[in-house]
C-alpha cells in the first residue's frame, strides 16, 4: 500500500520575542498505519488558542508539553471518522481530539472527546470547540467551582471579548450576578461586550487605567474577578475587590513572551487585607463537571440565552497567520480555522 501523508503545520523554530510568520512552515507529514483501535481522522476545525503562545518557549512553564522546533504544532480540533478499527466509533463519527494543526490525524479512539455527542442537530460543529467545547467549559468551571458565582455578585471579566472572556461574561449573567463588567482592547469590542455578549459595562484598557475604569464602572466594588490577563489588571481588581471576594486565575496572557519587569506583585498585601481567595486552575483537572456543563449550556444555546461567536479564518495554509491574528488581539470570540471540506 503506498505510505499516506498529510500536511501540518511545523515550528520552524523557537520564536525571538514575539511570534512571525516564519516561525512556521507548511509541511507534508507521514500517517502511520491504522492500528487496531485507532481511527482516521479528517479534520473539520481546529482551535487556537492564546496558550500556544507560551507552548513556543524553551521553558517548561505552561499548560502541557512545549511544541518542538521542526515537528508539527497540536491542538484541539474536531473531525469526522474516515476510517476506524474502533466498533465503537464507526466512521461518520464527530469527534474531538488534540492533534490539529494538520489535515488528517491517525489517532487512538480513547483518545478522543465527545464520540457520540457531538450532535450537529443540537449545535453547530464550531459551537463544539467554542461555547460547548474546552473554551465554554473553562468559563463555567472557572466561575462555578473555582469562583463559586453567587446570584446578586458583581463579575469583573479580563480580555472579555476573546472567547473564554465572552462565554465567561454570558454564563455570570446567567448564574445570577447582578453586574457584569469585562475589559477588552478598543472601542469596537467594548462595544460588542455591551452590545451582543450582555455584558453591563466594558472599560477599554488601551485607553485608560482599568483601576480608574472600574471606579468608574463599578464604584461599589466587584465580588469576583475572572482573571485571563494577570500583570496590571490582576492589580488592578485587587483594588476594586470587596472584602471577600475570589478570584478565578486562568490565564496570565500579559507573561508571555519572555520576564518582563512588574511591580503587581506589591499589589498582592489586598489580598491580606480584604481576605480574598485566589485560585488558580486547568480546565482537565475538572472532568466531572463536564455532563453537567453540556447539558445545561446546550440549554441555553437552544433558548438563544447565550450567544456563541467565531472568528473562522479559511485554509490550514492560513492557519499561522490565526495565530498571530489571535496574540494581536485580532479575534471577537473564538478563533478557529476552516479545514478545506
Amino acid at each position: 500500500m503506498t505510505a499516506r501523508t498529510t500536511r501540518v503545520v511545523r515550528l520552524v523554530r523557537r520564536p525571538a520575542g514575539e511570534p512571525v510568520p516564519g516561525d512556521f512552515a507548511l509541511a507534508e507529514h507521514p500517517l502511520p498505519p491504522l492500528g487496531e483501535g485507532q481511527l482516521l481522522v479528517r479534520n473539520l476545525y481546529m482551535s487556537v488558542d492564546p496558550s500556544m503562545r507560551g507552548r513556543l518557549e524553551s521553558t517548561e512553564k505552561h499548560y502541557t508539553h512545549n511544541f518542538t522546533p521542526g515537528s508539527p504544532l497540536d491542538g484541539r480540533a474536531l473531525g469526522i471518522v474516515e476510517e476506524s478499527r474502533c466498533a465503537s466509533v464507526p466512521p461518520g463519527r464527530y469527534v474531538r481530539h488534540q492533534l490539529g494543526w494538520r489535515e488528517h490525524a491517525v489517532l487512538d479512539a480513547a483518545a478522543t472527546d465527545g464520540a457520540g455527542r457531538i450532535d450537529p442537530e443540537l449545535a453547530p460543529l464550531p459551537t463544539w470547540l467554542g461555547l460547548l467545547g474546552q473554551t465554554g467549559f473553562t468559563a463555567y468551571v472557572g466561575l462555578t467551582r473555582i469562583a463559586e458565582a453567587r446570584p446578586g455578585d458583581t463579575v469583573l471579566v479580563s480580555a472579555a471579548a476573546g472567547a473564554v472572556g465572552s462565554a465567561a461574561g454570558q454564563f455570570a449573567r446567567l448564574l445570577g450576578a447582578e453586574r457584569v463588567v469585562g475589559t477588552a482592547g478598543g472601542p469596537d469590542k467594548c462595544a460588542a461586550l455591551v452590545e451582543e455578549f450582555g455584558y453591563d459595562a466594558a472599560a477599554d484598557y488601551r485607553a485608560e487605567p482599568v483601576r480608574e475604569a472600574l471606579a468608574r464602572l463599578a464604584p461599589d466594588g466587584i465580588d469576583v474577578y475572572f482573571d485571563n490577563v494577570g500583570g496590571a489588571q490582576l492589580a488592578a481588581a485587587l483594588h476594586a475587590l470587596r472584602p471577600g471576594g475570589r478570584v478565578a486565575l486562568c490565564g496570565m496572557m500579559s507573561q508571555f513572551g519572555g520576564e518582563r519587569p512588574s511591580a503587581d506583585l506589591n499589589q498582592l498585601i489586598q489580598a491580606v487585607l480584604k481576605r480574598l481567595t485566589l485560585r488558580g486552575f486547568i480546565v482537565r483537572d475538572h472532568e466531572d463537571l463536564r455532563p453537567e456543563f453540556e447539558h445545561r449550556v446546550a440549554g441555553w444555546l437552544r433558548s438563544g440565552e447565550v450567544l456563541a461567536r467565531e472568528t473562522v479564518v479559511d485554509g490550514l495554509e492560513n492557519a499561522a497567520g490565526a495565530l498571530l491574528s489571535l496574540l494581536g488581539g485580532g479575534n471577537v470570540g473564538k478563533m478557529l480555522v476552516r479545514l478545506a471540506p
